[in-house]
């Protein structure tokens, strides 16, 4: 589920942390052909937790990520991210001593993007499917199977050293293993400051998780039949954090980030084995490496 904005998820990340170098040439030499750019970029990050939309899916542990992704000049794109995770392994209970395994998260997306408003001002839509490979899986009426699929739209802008954008994404399958939850989405905000100091730039970004549906009836419901998973479930989250450019295609980022997750009778809705929140507030570290 991806930390950045896996919404064309590594494809944002590798727009944010890449660019082109100038080079002066002088009065009297001809000017050389500027090599040229690929279609095909790739990403690789070592973080020590991998944070989606506020929720640790890692249970505050270390994790590796990396993608790809193709973007042809008409404004096609399609791509590929992946991140390690254990938080389908932790949550889905086992029976007949079989554990359930799903080690990787692994996202597929597609869409089309293009600058009708004007330059800096992208428009973006597309469909993102989340895709869990796991074994011995046990679903439960509360839970099913944990893969989704979200279509979104987004408008990114440019205003000076301020850059971002502002997205919506609607779930069409249930959303992450929550019974009943079609028709779950998540607007939200992001917003990028180019400091111009020691190529550093300034993150901030807000988000809202709505839950649709209903907890389901019958035995192995978490919260007893019936509840709104709007009211087990839904959340707003916040990201604010620092980029630091190391040019190359290498980057370092710091952020701090936080939800306002529920508790439901004495019980978390987003919780860990440990029975703590995984919505809770944590400090990020990261390393990322575009090609």
């Amino acid at each position: 589920m991806k930390a950045l904005q896996k919404t064309a998820i590594s494809a944002a990340a590798v727009a944010l942390l890449t660019g082109l170098s100038t080079v002066a040439f002088a009065a009297d030499e001809p000017a050389a052909e500027a090599p040229e750019v690929s279609p095909i970029t790739a990403n690789v990050t070592v973080t020590n937790n991998y944070i989606y939309r506020g929720i640790t899916q890692t249970n505050g542990k270390p994790a590796i990520q990396g993608g790809f992704d193709y973007a042809h000049e008409s404004g096609f794109y399609i791509g590929n991210w992946n991140s390690s995770i254990t938080w389908v392994s932790d949550g889905y209970k086992t029976s007949g001593g079989v554990a359930t395994s799903a080690p990787i998260e692994m996202d597929f997306y597609g869409g089309f993007k293009k600058e009708f408003i004007g330059e800096g001002f992208a428009s973006d839509i597309g469909v993102l499917q989340y895709y869990y490979p796991t074994s011995g899986i046990q679903a439960t009426p509360s839970y099913v199977n944990p893969n989704t699929t979200e279509i979104y739209a987004a408008q990114n802008f440019t205003f000076g050293p301020v850059t971002g954008f502002a997205k919506v994404s609607y779930a069409v399958t249930t959303l992450f293993g929550n019974a009943n939850s079609t028709g779950s989405y998540y607007p939200d905000l992001t917003l990028n400051y180019d400091t111009g100091f020691w190529g550093i730039t300034a993150n901030g970004h807000v988000g809202y998780q709505y839950v649709g549906g209903n907890q389901p009836t019958g035995s192995g419901t978490q919260f007893g039949s019936g509840v709104s998973n709007n009211t087990l479930f839904s959340y707003a989250d916040w990201k604010l954090g620092l980029t630091k450019d190391f040019g190359g295609g290498l980057s370092g980022a710091i952020a701090y980030t936080g939800t306002n997750a529920k508790t439901y009778q004495g019980s978390y809705a987003w919780y860990s084995p440990q029975g703590k929140n995984n919505g809770r507030s944590f400090g990020l570290v990261s390393l990322t490496k575009a090609f």
